[in-house]
């Protein structure tokens, strides 16, 4: 089996293991039974780069091209296909997938040339509560420093609604509510204040856009319709209330955005979702060097807080991400949960 249908099939196993069950067929008919035979075919068979999750994620820009042509009703036919339809057999839904690659190549080639670009409106609910035990610990007013922004939806985080266990917070009349499966105790009540809001892309994407909008819907999984309609609801919100988002290495703009200095009475805190994997192992490094420097200068009046939520090193198909917390002037860190990639199950670890 070559590296390209074993990426397939792992993608497969892992859209099936988080409710896509249709997207992980697609996935696993393309893995079996993609042949030299269309151009698109033979593109993929033949790709040199790493095509896992963890490398190039080729299953899942062949998946947003596909699903973007659904979307896009150039073929009824294959729109037909797609949820909330119910799919026909194996065969004959591969027979129409053979059929779409050959014709709609033309279509579907842009979308092997670059990586998914996806901003998950889900992360939003472990990260919250990320901001709540830091609240409730510092008891002051948020600055925000996003990594790895995209169009900056999480950077908008506190202008949703959440039921995090037992614990309300955010906008309770917000169109965007969170409410994951959640395990263990409650994160703690608290005011989540955001002053300001900074975030960094190296291609950042521009919420007013419709062209932003119809790509990142494609690239959310099609099964999963209400992660569709709380994407929409979330870019209607980010359009009326946009974040600035600077076109620039992380690392670079971290160190010349996160001052050593600043000002009393507010906590600045970096945050990014999986993301921080993505960035070179030299420009992690350095974006770790820079917040222990402008960690050392912290004080309770100024204090910093560094919250990620990236996939874990440990095994299994889907490396659940885990929410971490470190906060200086102490420089303590804290692992506060392990969660389901889109933010949909949060296993809470704190009393």
């Amino acid at each position: 089996m070559s590296s390209v249908q074993v990426a397939f099939e792992s993608q497969s196993a892992i859209c099936t293991a988080a409710g896509a069950p249709f997207t992980g067929r697609l996935c696993r008919l393309v893995g079996e039974r993609l042949d030299q035979g269309t151009a698109i075919g033979r593109r993929l068979l033949s790709w040199s780069g790493n095509p896992s999750h963890e490398g190039d994620a080729l299953p899942l820009r062949l998946m947003g091209g596909l699903h973007a042509l659904a979307r896009d009703g150039r073929h009824p036919q294959w729109a037909a296909v797609y949820p909330p339809a119910t799919a026909p057999d194996d065969d004959t839904l591969w027979a129409l997938l053979d059929r779409v690659l050959a014709e709609e190549g033309v279509f579907l080639d842009p979308w092997l040339d670059g990586p998914p670009q996806t901003n998950e409106v889900g992360r939003s609910a472990a990260l919250m509560a990320g901001l709540l035990v830091l609240a409730d610990r510092v008891q002051l007013p948020f600055a925000l420093y996003e990594l790895g922004a995209s169009a900056g939806l999480n950077s908008q985080l506190d202008r949703y609604g959440y039921l995090l266990g037992q614990t309300r917070a955010g906008d309770g009349a917000s169109p965007v509510q969170l409410i994951p499966r959640w395990h263990g105790a409650s994160p703690p009540s608290a005011e989540v204040k955001v002053v300001a809001r900074h975030a960094v892309d190296r291609n950042p994407l521009d919420v007013r856009s419709e062209a932003t909008r119809k790509m990142l819907a494609a690239y959310v999984w099609a099964d999963q319709l209400q992660r569709l309609e709380r994407l929409e609801a979330a870019l209607d919100m980010a359009a009326q209330h946009p974040v600035t988002i600077d076109r620039d290495d992380a690392a670079d703009w971290l160190e010349k955005t996160l001052t050593v200095t600043s000002e009393p009475g507010v906590c600045r805190v970096a945050m990014h979702t999986i993301a921080f994997q993505y960035f070179p192992p030299e420009a992690q490094q350095r974006i770790r060097d820079h917040m222990d420097k402008v960690g050392q200068g912290a004080t309770a009046d100024r204090p910093l807080a560094w919250l990620s939520f990236e996939a874990s090193d440990q095994g299994g198909p889907e490396r659940r991400p885990l929410l971490k917390l470190r906060v200086w002037p102490d420089g303590g860190e804290t692992q506060l949960a392990v969660c389901q990639p889109h933010g949909a199950e949060i296993f809470w670890e704190q009393d």
